[in-house]
């Protein structure tokens, strides 16, 4: 009598035990009656009737994620694997359509983004779909919240997390951009070459520049150094055609002078007779002589036809021209 007594009260305090569950924060249970639904629970301690109500299922309220991987390929018929993820949650208050009419949520889910993808990425260039990745993202989003709105589903967010094309695509779109880079390489080295060479054809030019005028200046000061030393030796009796082969003699011998001064110079003196002195004076007198009677006799000729062509003008006006023309 003890005995039964006892399990009676086991029994007892168990089914009254049993009527008593709690929930979880951020979690809905559903409680059905004989196998019908009566009740959907929320966070907390609750009560069933024992042998009569019973959990039939717990939905999960919070932010889920699920990654699809689907392989589809491009308008340029480039295959390539994208990753999609899906933020979804269960809406508090459709907890009954979430738990009744859909069975598998994520086979559904990812029914969806295939199917959306595969409309979607088919339409762009591999290129595009690395620009307008987004793009796709939001036409998932879109979809998805039409489609599982009814279920109970809402539809946080999409986000395209990869885009991974065919190792040899991969490969081939690295070629073409280390090609491009070195091209840019190429330009700008190019374009460096032409600067140095454009600076130093201008620096060419100045260093001659400079140099035509420093002999210039150099022959204008040797003209000058020549008229004052046929002026101090007329002064002292010596004509103009005598201090000039004198000239010509004495430096004659000062370029001698230089060419022997310099350890690492050769030079080559033909034999000549004790009177090459003076008849090379004796040549360059006669060549300075003809060269003067050849100057003198073309003045002669162009103005003897000068006043052959020339008409007649007022004294006025020639003594005009004749100013011009000496200027």
């Amino acid at each position: 009598m003890n005995i039964t007594l006892i399990i009676l009260l086991v029994i007892g305090l168990f089914i009254l035990l049993s009527s008593f569950f709690t929930v979880k924060q951020q979690t809905s249970v559903i409680i059905e009656r004989f196998g019908k639904f009566h009740s959907v629970r929320q966070s907390g301690l609750h009560l069933k009737i024992p042998l009569i109500d019973r959990v039939a299922g717990r939905v999960n309220l919070k932010i889920q994620q699920l990654d699809v991987i689907i392989e589809t390929k491009t308008k340029d018929n480039v295959f390539v694997k994208l990753k999609v993820s899906v933020q979804f949650m269960v809406v508090k208050e459709t907890v009954y359509d979430a738990f009744y009419k859909l069975e598998y949520a994520h086979d559904q889910i990812t029914s969806y983004v295939f199917d959306v993808v595969r409309a979607e990425v088919p339409k762009l260039k591999l290129d595009d779909v690395f620009e307008r990745k987004d793009d796709i993202a939001i036409a998932v989003k879109r979809e998805l919240n039409e489609a599982m709105t009814t279920y109970g589903y809402t539809i946080i967010n999409t986000l395209v997390t990869d885009i991974d094309p065919d190792i040899q695509v991969k490969n081939a779109m690295n070629r073409i951009n280390a090609a491009d880079r070195e091209k840019t390489v190429a330009e700008f080295e190019a374009e460096a070459s032409r600067i140095r060479i454009v600076a130093k054809a201008k620096a060419e030019a100045e260093s001659k520049r400079l140099q035509g005028q420093g002999i210039a200046d150099q022959r204008r000061e040797i003209a000058r150094g020549l008229v004052e030393s046929v002026d101090v030796l007329n002064r002292v009796g010596i004509n103009s055609q005598e201090a000039s082969a004198l000239i010509v003699v004495t430096q004659h011998y000062d370029t001698l002078q230089a060419i022997g001064a310099d350890t690492n110079s050769n030079l080559i003196l033909l034999p000549n007779s004790p009177q090459a002195g003076s008849d090379m004076l004796n040549n360059m007198v006669a060549s300075f002589s003809a060269s003067n009677m050849v100057g003198e006799s073309m003045k002669k000729g162009n103005r003897k036809a000068k006043t052959k062509t020339e008409p007649i003008i007022p004294i006025e006006v020639q003594d005009e021209e004749d100013s011009e023309t000496e200027e």
